[in-house]
């Protein structure tokens, strides 16, 4: 049997159910909404956000995992391009681009030039605070967390406060040690 060959961002995303497009922004929208009625103040919304984005993060990485036939990343690098080229296509059908790496190989940014949360989405003065896409940088950070990677995860960009892209700085922390639940006897 032929060993199996990661598939691109692509293949993945021709190969999987997707939901209307229109319909998932609008929900989330009103999801976000939802959050800024209840919590009030735009830092809790933006923590929430975040949180919720974590809990999916890191249920994600399994499917994940089972659809992209990607092996573990050799390093930090090459994690980068595979959150840019192949998550990212995956799961919302857009690619980024990797650049402004640090010389110590440990932070870069993840720059989307599009992203499908954002249509119809126009901020008031009011939430100038918000970050409407905050669940995208706890997606990563959770997905990161389990597969081992403590990750900080911050926008730098967003073109929905006037900037031409949208870029997330995202840094690595520390490698967890993988623990296993048993010792093997000797």
């Amino acid at each position: 049997m032929a060993p199996l060959v990661p598939k691109t961002g692509d293949a993945i995303f021709a190969s999987i159910d997707r939901v209307n497009a229109e319909l998932f922004t609008l929900t989330y929208g009103a999801m976000v909404r939802q959050l800024l009625t209840d919590l009030e103040e735009v830092d809790v919304v933006n923590k929430q956000l975040d949180q919720m984005g974590y809990n999916i993060g890191a249920r994600l990485i399994d499917e994940f995992l089972a659809k992209s036939n990607v092996s573990r990343c050799v390093d930090f690098k090459e994690t980068a391009d595979v959150i840019a080229k192949v998550g990212l296509k995956m799961f919302l059908g857009v690619t980024a681009s990797v650049s402004n790496w640090d010389p110590e190989g440990s932070s870069f940014s993840l720059v989307l030039d599009d992203n499908p949360l954002v249509d119809f989405v126009e901020l008031p003065d009011t939430f100038q605070g918000l970050h409407y896409c905050n669940i995208l940088s706890g997606v990563i950070r959770g997905a990161l967390e389990m597969v081992s990677m403590k990750t900080e995860i911050t926008w730098i960009r967003d073109m929905l406060h006037g900037d031409d892209a949208y870029e997330l700085r995202v840094k690595l922390l520390k490698q967890i040690p993988e623990e296993y639940p048993y010792k093997d006897d000797e």
